[in-house]
């Protein structure tokens, strides 16, 4: 008993000092990143008042790299000064010292290369708010996320997202369409089954969950449902902490066919009916094909529905610049 307790008050110094350290490692980052944005302005400031600005700017930059290695070591390479000068740049429209940059500074120089602000911007508040990795925000990036949430807003919601960042108010607000799920890294041809599919996203749970979004925690695969003794199988279930609502995931590796939008519906029946608490809301379905026909979907589903979802999946990391021309013609 005597070791147990000695064992605790061990752990709970410890655990006091590391959240010490933390705090401190924040708190030098959030400063260094303050000062690089100031020493960025500053670099910018001396450009404009000199002359020849593109060779001035060069020279002004080795010449300043060079002092400030001398004086201060290693990470003021021409090279992280342009950094700087870039972080400045992306940053400086209504932009303070006193402004709190929460991420890291390896974040920002990736976010300073983000040339739409708007997009930027949306990156910057869902990369604090997720706690997402340098890895984990390239990805979302490289997968066209911030076209994929404005391809399925109203035109009124999509303005939202530069400045609040996802809102998650309804179901429809957590749809995507399609969903990338190129990290479990199947090919594009049809050579694989829907077990196989469904493996894959069990093996890349965390990363699915990350595609997935806010909110979502796994309960179950393969949940059995039986009606009149007749026995089913859904195939993935999940729960979204933010709606309050069973997520129901049905996957189909080839067309959507409407026998299986009738067999969602009878998954959302049976969750709504038997396993969903009364506090809780409706359950959703979100049926993940391969392909789809919209206006199959439109005409089998009711015109009130706001339960059941057909999206496509892609197992490859699609072309950024494809979603960006989607976008425009949608606009």
């Amino acid at each position: 008993m005597h070791l147990e307790k000695e064992s605790s008050f061990y752990n709970e110094i410890k655990e006091l000092l590391q959240n010490a350290k933390n705090r401190v490692y924040s708190t030098i980052n959030t400063t260094m990143t303050q000062t690089y944005w100031q020493i960025g302005k500053r670099i910018v400031e001396e450009e404009q008042e000199g002359e020849g600005r593109a060779k001035y700017g060069k020279a002004l930059l080795k010449n300043l790299s060079v002092e400030l290695t001398q004086e201060f070591g290693k990470g003021y390479s021409v090279d992280n000064l342009e950094n700087m000068r870039k972080f400045y740049i992306a940053f400086s429209k209504s932009e303070t010292v006193s402004r709190k940059f929460k991420l890291s500074w390896s974040h920002y120089i990736f976010l300073s290369r983000v040339s739409n602000q708007e997009e930027r911007r949306f990156y910057e508040i869902e990369a604090v708010e997720n706690s997402w990795t340098l890895r984990e925000m390239r990805r979302q990036f490289d997968s066209g996320l911030f076209e994929r949430l404005q391809l399925s807003r109203e035109r009124s919601k999509v303005k939202e997202l530069s400045s609040k960042g996802q809102i998650i108010e309804s179901v429809s607000d957590m749809i995507k369409d399609p969903y990338i799920l190129e990290f479990i890294g199947l090919p594009v041809e049809n050579s694989y089954s829907e077990s196989e599919l469904e493996q894959k996203l069990i093996d890349k749970l965390e990363h699915f969950l990350l595609e997935l979004g806010k909110g979502f925690t796994f309960v179950a695969r393969q949940k059995r449902v039986t009606i009149d003794e007749e026995h089913f199988a859904v195939d993935l279930v999940f729960y979204n902490r933010i709606l309050k609502s069973f997520v129901v995931i049905d996957l189909k590796i080839g067309k959507l066919k409407h026998q299986d939008i009738g067999q969602m519906m009878m998954y959302v029946n049976y969750f709504d009916r038997y396993e969903r608490l009364e506090n809780e809301n409706p359950t959703v379905g979100i049926i993940l094909c391969r392909d789809k026909s919209d206006a199959l979907v439109k005409m089998t589903l009711p015109e009130d529905n706001s339960q059941i979802y057909a999206s496509q999946y892609l197992t490859v990391l699609p072309n950024k610049e494809e979603f960006q021309k989607i976008l425009q013609e949608s606009e």
